[in-house]
């Protein structure tokens, strides 16, 4: 990228890509290269972006391997706190950047979304099978089967835009004045309904600053709500046992699954 620099300092590795510190005269940047693979499409999530106006971390510079991006030691913008999560004005500030990425999302997405990546497309059938095999007969799983055709067809039936789909604060950016915030780090970044990236921050936010954000971003389509509640489950059970040994959190995700699963499902194909 035809960068002098005195000092190159790894941060991390993980899953190929690989993070580190540049420090030269007045000044350190961010390199963020990959090994390759599906995460290296972080580096046109940026491009696309930035083409729509919405705010990013500064870039460098790029090729098809590697981003320099702006460091948030010093500059414009410190980085997320976990305090973040309890601040109703952050929330408000966050809330901003996700109505601007899903208002001019659409109309991307409309006209040059095919192939971009989207987390729904784990829930096939078979891959419900592959759960259902693993976490035992329960009723909700027949109504499912009779109803999927149905199930799915209201899942792509909601109008998709570009969806942020990795909510936490390690990958927020405060502006130091208070003025603004943006999230960083586009390597989820697809398509989807605006709804699945609200529900994702609501369940980090405390809350006050749930309300804060609900505020601050405005009116959302009341039936990808209905949509989420069943879709998120079954996803997050594709993910959990889809490996090995499901972890953790799988239990919070069974828990709904025999609790009022069985009544979402019947409200959603009821409509």
């Amino acid at each position: 990228m035809g960068v002098i620099y005195g000092a190159l300092e790894p941060i991390r590795e993980r899953d190929g890509v690989h993070v580190a510190r540049v420090r030269r005269a007045g000044e350190t940047l961010i390199i963020k290269a990959f090994e390759g693979g599906g995460q290296s499409r972080e580096i046109g999530n940026y491009a696309v972006l930035r083409s729509l106006g919405v705010p990013t971390l500064r870039v460098l510079g790029s090729t098809d391997r590697a981003l320099l991006l702006e460091d948030l030691e010093g500059g414009n913008y410190r980085p997320g706190r976990p305090e973040d999560l309890d601040d109703p004005e952050a929330a408000a500030l966050i809330a901003r950047w996700y109505r601007e990425l899903h208002g001019r999302g659409y109309a991307h997405v409309e006209s040059a979304g095919e192939g971009l990546y989207d987390e729904n497309d784990a829930l096939t059938a078979e891959n419900i099978e592959a759960v259902r095999a693993r976490t035992g007969e329960l009723p909700v799983w027949r109504l499912i089967e009779a109803n999927w055709g149905r199930i799915r067809a209201a899942i792509d039936g909601a109008r998709r835009t570009l969806t942020y789909n990795d909510f936490y604060y390690t990958n927020l950016a405060v502006a130091r004045d208070g003025s603004s915030a943006l999230m960083f780090d586009y390597g989820l970044l697809g398509k989807g309904y605006a709804y699945a990236d609200i529900r994702n921050v609501l369940s980090s936010l405390s809350p006050a600053a749930g309300e804060a954000f609900l505020a601050g971003y405005g009116p959302f389509d009341a039936r990808e709500e209905q949509i989420d509640g069943v879709a998120n489950v079954l996803l997050g059970l594709c993910q959990a046992y889809g490996r090995a040994a499901p972890p953790p959190w799988a239990e919070a995700l069974l828990a709904e699954l025999r609790g009022d699963m069985y009544a979402r499902v019947e409200r959603l194909i009821g409509e």
